[in-house]
């Protein structure tokens, strides 16, 4: 397939200064105002260019050359707001920042595509979400009534990166690789529903804007997206005697990780046995995930073997490990726990949209598998932190680790490094 018509330029260094990183909001504010008033009048624009395109097929020259403009603003901003870049955004969104979307010119659009394009756009708005995920709503109990916020993993990145910064005056690099992963899709979206394009927005991590050394932790991937409808339709029903297996499991394995923690804590090592028996428990735990979020078809074994399924967790032998990390262990893996929850949506809602495409289709689209595949990986990666079966940290970039050959006549995904860990 060829290359997506919006894509995003990073040469961003990773260098953040402290005073603008401590005071960012504030700085931004009359950002907020430009981008406000902005919004206004690109709706408007984006009205005429939808009939426009409807007429002739094509955006008008004026018109994408406006709404490009727009859209590589609020990309700028969105990567100053977040810690993906440092230096102050220019307001007339000219090409060159340090993470910038790219667009190729106007294009021909499909007029069916364009007449309906706000209802094909909504599952793009469903995993847009999940990645930017700002919204409030209020929920009732009885007679309380409370007010429900949604971060996403921008705002949840972001918020662990502002710290890291003020630290090391240095953007994790793995932040700053999802961070750019999110705002490549969410400019995808913003083209998609302003009649920029007719291609849908790709959700596919395998488009890194930089690589780095490799995680001992990876994630094996050798599905071939078939899907059968039949168990599709069933899955949560066929699941059912897993959920119970892992509940019991669940259970054994929190109690020997009390017992690993000890025991590598006083001898720098987990013992053996241990290490086999919890890495079994998390190959197994992330096959059972990835049947029910239909990343993979087959029905998953009870054991947890290695190489048994096709998302399967590669894990590390045991190793020396730092006593200090280990001691603190427990409080070093909250960062990671919360970039994997906010992953997790992402997760779920490719499930949730998969289910109805492998109904249809017969196949789990790539673009979904692809993403569901990034965010098990790094579960998995912070899952062996957890329970000691490495020290080293999760990586929070889009590099997958493992993943099949391509079938006959499509194209082989680009291959890279995972970058050091944050």
């Amino acid at each position: 397939m060829a290359q997506h018509p919006v894509r995003l330029i990073v040469s961003d260094d990773l260098h953040r200064s402290r005073l603008t990183v401590l005071l960012r909001l504030i700085l931004a504010i009359p950002h907020f105002i430009w981008l406000w008033l902005w919004t206004i009048v690109a709706v408007v624009a984006a009205i005429v260019n939808w009939f426009a395109t409807l007429i002739a097929g094509r955006s008008p020259q004026g018109l994408f050359n406006f709404l490009t403009a727009y859209l590589r603003y609020a990309t700028h901003l969105g990567a100053y707001l977040t810690l993906a870049a440092n230096p102050y955004p220019g307001f007339f969104g000219a090409p060159g920042y340090a993470v910038d979307a790219e667009f190729d010119g106007p294009e021909t659009q499909r007029r069916w595509v364009t007449a309906f394009r706000l209802l094909l756009a909504i599952p793009a708005f469903m995993l847009a979400f999940a990645f930017e995920g700002s919204g409030a709503g209020f929920a009732a109990r009885h007679d309380e009534q409370f007010v429900v916020w949604s971060t996403g993993t921008l705002a949840t990145v972001a918020f662990l990166a502002w710290f890291a910064c003020l630290a090391t005056g240095r953007m994790p690099h793995g932040f700053r690789d999802l961070q750019a992963y999110a705002l490549r899709f969410l400019a995808q979206v913003g083209a998609y529903l302003l009649v920029l394009t007719d291609r849908y927005p790709d959700v596919d991590p395998a488009e890194p804007p930089t690589t780095g050394p490799d995680h001992p932790v990876r994630l094996s991937v050798t599905d071939d997206l078939r899907r059968s409808r039949l168990t599709v339709f069933f899955r949560l029903l066929l699941a059912l005697p897993h959920f119970v297996w892992l509940l019991l499991w669940t259970v054994a394995a929190f109690l020997a990780a009390i017992v690993n923690w000890f025991a590598t804590l006083v001898t720098g090592r987990p013992p053996a046995a241990l290490h086999r028996f919890l890495s079994a428990y998390i190959r197994y735990a992330y096959h059972v995930e990835s049947y029910v979020a239909l990343t993979a078809n087959p029905f998953p074994g009870f054991t947890g073997r290695a190489g048994s399924y096709p998302v399967d967790p590669q894990l590390s032998p045991p190793e020396r490990q730092s006593r200090l990390v280990t001691g603190f262990r427990i409080f070093l893996a909250l960062p990671a726990l919360l970039v994997s929850s906010g992953l997790s949506g992402v997760l779920f809602i490719a499930a949730f949209l998969g289910w109805f495409a492998s109904l249809a289709l017969g196949r789990m689209p790539r673009s979904l598998r692809e993403a569901q595949a990034y965010a098990l990986r790094y579960a998995a990666q912070t899952s062996a932190y957890l329970y000691l079966i490495t020290d080293r940290y999760p990586y929070s970039g889009t590099a997958l680790g493992e993943r099949e050959p391509p079938a006959l006549g499509e194209p082989e995904p680009p291959t890279v490094e995972a970058p050091e860990p944050v």
